[in-house]
């Protein structure tokens, strides 16, 4: 049978088990998919959010699926120029995600003053074209195999217009497997006699753990060798902070265990480090031994004593076979007891704010309330870049598997809103809620109506203090950017009533005792499938635990 590229590049799709894509809001590639019955086409507002819902889809879904958009190309390109930001975040993140646009046509190629070959390969996994039509099957076996194979990362497949037909009969499309591997038992037989000799090893984790779907076998692990966890911002939650040897991301129980630590056991993280995450304090009277997927990730900024070079799934249960072999621990009462300690001891300085009755709210007031009022076991929340991000990451314990969405390594704001978004399309039975404070609101905005028109219970918590906490003088100190932090006060704007003009159910919150009953009002809205936003009247308190420098 004869059929069109593009339809043959739907027919992948579906062959792939996608059933929704991404989008805004013109290209070829939505024609066929939206005549299409099987797979959904997901509108949003602007190509940068397209990619975003995209890439938060593929974070929770842990390599089972994967998030795919699509964006404007070909000559006039303007669609994947805007995508360019959150595309380098993905490929920051090492998260898989698929990105199609158009190609520039044969008769074209060469002509254009931009490329997006040359645009986008610094922040793509591949970036391919597909001049014939029979190479449709050929690109998508190509960009699936990548997506499924190695370190996670974006691919960007363009496919011209009106490319022209082939026959599925003599060019077949089939589902790909994705390939792992497991360690070298030798490098995993020595790595576990290093964790039984040393006196203080902790591990420390990322976002790999969860691409490779290993949150249940890190916790095997860890209860097994009784190893404290620490875990990065993109790997918070992997891990339950709840646990008696959880570290959480930031805080006391982080610069303790990382401090003293004779031994640093990493599974899922680079360790070149960015402006979201610790060095590792004298690391060179520290053993180190990294689990990776990828080559490049060894002997960056640390001297690696040691290395098991594979799938984070696969190595924690070789890790843990090995473990057993050699002799399991019993639990560690008195290092369970030195972690709650340590835990009670950062908390003397939070628990106060996040019961604090002051006026204006303080933003840790409405963090504690939002914990008392949520399905721990059934809910997401995320973050904005800045101060949500900060001090969300250090106070909020999440107690499952993606119940707290940490990203960024290149933080572009805005991101909370398409994070939470993406979250809602796989758990479309989870409460979400997104946290945003003054500057990642104004990004926002313009997406808000998405969630009106497909209905999505989200909850949008805006802590509005009049500006950017930490960047101008306070009790703090001068702050770090003086001249560009005031914003026009509450008395004059206000995000509720933005909101509510774009169909949204929204209230302002000044009083600290109605906070956790405003919360409850929102969730039942969202119980609903209706958007609710929340914009909560608050003092700037940029305090926070730093990362360990």
């Amino acid at each position: 049978m004869k059929i069109k590229a593009v339809e043959g590049l739907v027919e992948a799709l579906k062959a792939e088990g996608i059933r929704g894509v991404a989008t805004f809001p013109t290209t070829q590639i939505n024609n066929a998919i939206g005549a299409d019955p099987d797979i959904n086409i997901f509108m949003v507002r602007d190509e940068r959010y397209a990619v975003a819902v995209a890439d938060a889809y593929s974070r929770v879904m842990d390599g089972k699926d994967f998030g795919v958009c699509t964006v404007m190309g070909g000559v006039n390109a303007a669609g994947t120029q805007m995508a360019y930001g959150a595309l380098a975040q993905a490929y920051e993140d090492s998260v898989p995600l698929l990105c199609l646009t158009d190609g520039v046509e044969a008769e074209a190629f060469g002509r254009t003053r931009y490329s997006i070959d040359e645009g986008f390969r610094s922040v793509t996994k591949w970036c391919g074209y597909i001049n014939k039509p029979e190479r449709v099957p050929e690109y998508m076996r190509r960009a699936f195999t990548k997506l499924k194979t190695g370190r996670p990362s974006p691919v960007l497949l363009q496919l011209p217009r009106d490319l022209g037909e082939y026959d599925t009969g003599e060019y077949p499309y089939a589902k790909v497997k994705g390939w792992r591997s497991m360690g070298d038992p030798k490098d995993v037989e020595k790595t576990v006699k290093a964790v039984k000799k040393a006196k203080n090893p902790i591990m420390f984790v990322g976002q790999g753990v969860f691409s490779a779907d290993a949150a249940s076998d890190l916790r095997e692990f860890a209860e097994a060798a009784q190893l404290p966890v620490l875990t990065t911002l993109k790997g918070k939650s992997v891990f339950p902070e709840d646990h008696p040897l959880s570290l959480g991301v930031r805080g006391e129980p982080a610069e303790r265990f990382l401090g003293k630590a004779d031994m640093v056991l990493t599974v899922g993280m680079g360790h070149t480090p960015c402006h979201f995450m610790h060095k590792i304090p004298d690391s060179v009277h520290k053993k180190i031994i990294q689990v990776t997927i990828d080559e490049s990730d060894l002997n960056t900024d640390y001297l690696v004593d040691h290395a098991i070079m594979g799938d984070a799934k696969l190595v924690l249960g070789q890790l843990k076979g090995e473990l057993e072999k050699q002799g399991t621990v019993k639990p560690n009462e008195a290092l369970h007891k030195e972690i709650e300690d340590t835990w009670g001891t950062m908390m003397k300085t939070y628990t106060p704010l996040m019961e604090s009755g002051e006026t204006p709210i303080n933003p840790y007031r409405v963090y504690g309330d939002l914990m008392k009022v949520l399905d721990m076991e059934k809910s997401l929340v995320t973050h904005e870049s800045g101060n949500t991000r900060d001090q969300l990451s250090a106070v909020y314990k999440s107690q499952v598997p993606h119940g707290f969405l940490g990203w960024g390594n290149v933080s572009t704001l805005g991101y909370g809103l398409g994070g939470a978004m993406g979250a809602k399309l796989a758990f479309p039975d989870w409460q979400v809620v997104s946290v945003t404070g003054d500057a990642g609101v104004g990004y926002q905005m313009g997406n808000w109506e998405t969630m009106v028109r497909y209905e999505m219970g989200i909850t949008t918590v805006h802590i509005n203090n009049d500006g950017f906490g930490g960047y101008g003088p306070g009790f703090w100190g001068k702050g770090h950017s003086p001249y560009t932090y005031e914003l026009t006060g509450h008395k004059v704007q206000s995000s509720a009533k933005v909101a509510e003009a774009l169909g949204i159910q929204a209230e302002r919150v000044d009083d600290p005792d109605e906070v956790e009953p405003a919360l409850k009002r929102a969730l039942k809205a969202n119980a609903s499938n209706r958007p609710y936003l929340l914009e909560f009247i608050c003092s700037k308190h940029p305090v926070f635990p730093g990362w360990i420098r």
